[in-house]
């Protein structure tokens, strides 16, 4: 049977295809900026509040000037007990994340990224919104071997990259966990304009003591010329990628963005190979990417089994505790559904519970 070509179906290929080439395009954007043998800004925490910045002023205009979305109701004990603390876990993975970049390719940081799962399990564990399971658990031992033989095969291997890249998953794993419990408690929604426009600030705020204290006397000392074109584009690149995430999900769903998010890491992890000719790939690190490859998607099928199962159930034979990690297992298979800040290798990252990337995005 032949497929009708639609202009809907064409709609929903156009956005795949620009969500993978924006999200593939700031990650190489990002190494390309921060790399000493290219442009040559090896600082990670100002590119940051780079993105912070404009995110923050766009997400402003957008709220207060134009008001294409109304602000949620805000207390101030709202704010101290939910975004400050979300913030700071979020401005920490950027931080982390962003400065593996000078240690580690792009290849091996996506391979990295495979742990994301792990990371998200035990955090959710940690914090009472998910169960030990002995299915799950085989599977973060399956991700886990595919990450150490990955590594193991990486001809440049950097233990302090990878320390950082490793830090930045399980902060942002605390950061997705955080946010589904202390939000959740509150009742409040969060759309991608409205997350930037109550994080991006807060966690500017965040990064300007490390950035005070290691940055900005390394920039005064070098003498760093500011390239306005550069800066602005790379921060509207992520904004961009941040808004086409969420055309995305609203228009096919989690399981596809999932799939995209596949295909987006192993064309990512060749493109990285060309664009930057000190990254090599050697037969290991693809077996253990492979591997941990595997083991997310399973991961990702028993959640999304796990979700529709406790989808069917009545929430008012179940306690409170119950219908609590049904949404957050909910959440975890839908990213629609939650918050999520994006993208791996962003900075702007709209907040959501799941990330085909991680994600991390």
């Amino acid at each position: 049977m032949v497929m009708m070509i639609t202009k809907p179906l064409v709609l929903t290929y156009l956005y795949l295809l620009i969500y993978i080439s924006l999200s593939s395009g700031v990650i190489l954007y990002n190494k390309w900026v921060l790399s000493r043998s290219h442009f040559n800004f090896p600082f990670p925490i100002t590119l940051t509040m780079i993105h912070m910045a404009f995110s923050g002023a766009v997400a402003f205009v957008l709220v207060r000037v134009l008001k294409v979305v109304a602000p949620v109701k805000m207390t101030i004990e709202i704010y101290a007990t939910c975004v400050v603390p979300i913030s700071a876990f979020f401005a920490s993975s950027l931080w982390f994340g962003n400065t593996a970049y000078l240690y580690i390719s792009v290849a091996f940081i996506q391979m990295l990224k495979a742990l994301m799962p792990v990371a998200t399990f035990l955090m959710a564990v940690l914090c009472g919104t998910d169960t030990p399971r002995c299915d799950l658990f085989l599977n973060m031992l399956l991700v886990s071997l595919g990450v150490v033989v990955s590594s193991y095969g990486e001809i440049h291997f950097n233990i302090v990259g990878t320390a950082y890249q490793v830090t930045g998953i399980f902060a942002e794993a605390l950061r997705l966990v955080l946010t589904q419990v202390l939000l959740q408690k509150k009742g409040l929604t969060l759309n991608p304009i409205t997350s930037l426009y109550y994080i991006a600030p807060c966690s500017f705020l965040f990064l300007f003591v490390p950035w005070f204290l290691l940055e900005k006397p390394a920039m005064e000392s070098q003498q760093i010329t500011f390239n306005f074109w550069i800066f602005f584009t790379n921060a509207l690149c992520a904004l961009a990628l941040n808004f086409s995430i969420f055309l995305v999900i609203g228009r096919t769903g989690a399981i596809t963005v999932r799939v995209a998010g596949v295909l987006k890491d192993w064309i990512l992890i060749a493109l990285s190979t060309l664009v930057f000719p000190e990254s090599m790939l050697t037969g290991l690190n693809i077996i253990g990417y492979a591997i941990a490859l595997c083991g997310v998607v399973l991961y990702n099928y028993i959640k999304m089994k796990d979700a529709w199962a406790s989808s069917q159930l009545p929430t008012d034979v179940l306690p409170e505790k119950g219908r609590l990690l049904m949404k957050v297992s909910w959440h975890f298979a839908n990213p629609i559904k939650c918050l999520r800040l994006c993208p791996s290798g962003s900075s702007l990252r709209i907040l959501c519970c799941s990330s085909s990337e991680g994600s991390q995005t």
